[in-house]
């Protein structure tokens, strides 16, 4: 690595890490411009030579806490005997992180962050190559994946090579899947719903396994609204 990237790299993990601390002790709606500056020891302009809007500083620092869910993930999947249950697996582990950490997994898979968020993904396991080790090859294709619809349909697609769906099904269960997650999702980071983490998965789960379960003795259809006169 030349020297410059060098020092570019150790100026982003000062801020970076600064940013995480403000996470973990004041929570991240409290993350300032400011306050990242004054705990990493420089000022506010300084950030903008490396961060060009604070989404993107929170991104990053929210990135560090995602650590647990990426090593359990994998362990999860392990226990699936073929794509289907793989793929459940994969949402219940989801399901799991993201109720206990709303904030979190808002700010790295939905929060607008502009232009090309998977390159945000790549820059942040380039400055933190450790958090890739021993994580399985097929799976960091998924991680590298911000777009949670995209993440999804890389299960279901091994599932429908090997029989497991029907090809007209794929889409349909990955959006319904994702819908049910997302309006659980949203209930809770909004604290509309006052459901436990445990109660919020188990409920989310049975949804979409029913949906999986059932989805080759009918075929979805996409609605495909007309105009009514």
């Amino acid at each position: 690595m030349k020297k410059k990237e060098i020092q570019l790299s150790r100026m982003w993990k000062y801020f970076v890490d600064a940013t995480a601390e403000i996470i973990e002790e004041e929570g991240l709606e409290n993350v300032t411009i400011r306050k990242v500056a004054d705990k990493a020891g420089y000022n506010s302009a300084t950030i903008y030579n490396y961060f060009s809007e604070i989404s993107h500083l929170i991104f990053f620092a929210s990135m560090k806490f995602l650590k647990a869910y990426t090593n359990e993930v994998a362990v999860y999947i392990e226990k699936g005997k073929d794509p289907i249950e793989k793929y459940l697996l994969a949402w219940e582990c989801f399901c799991i992180h993201s109720f206990k950490q709303p904030q979190i997994f808002n700010a790295v898979f939905i929060m607008d962050l502009g232009d090309q968020p998977e390159k945000l993904l790549e820059e942040y396991y380039k400055i933190y190559p450790a958090d890739l080790i021993n994580i399985p090859e097929e799976l960091k294709i998924i991680l590298f994946e911000r777009n949670v619809s995209k993440r999804g349909r890389s299960f279901l697609e091994v599932a429908l090579r090997e029989g497991y769906l029907k090809e007209e099904n794929v889409d349909a269960i990955n959006e319904l899947t994702i819908l049910i997650w997302q309006g659980m999702f949203t209930n809770i980071l909004n604290n509309r719903k006052s459901y436990e983490f445990e109660e919020a998965v188990k409920i989310t789960m049975n949804y979409i396994t029913e949906i999986v379960h059932n989805a080759n003795l009918f075929a979805f259809k996409k609605c495909n609204p007309t105009n009514q006169q």
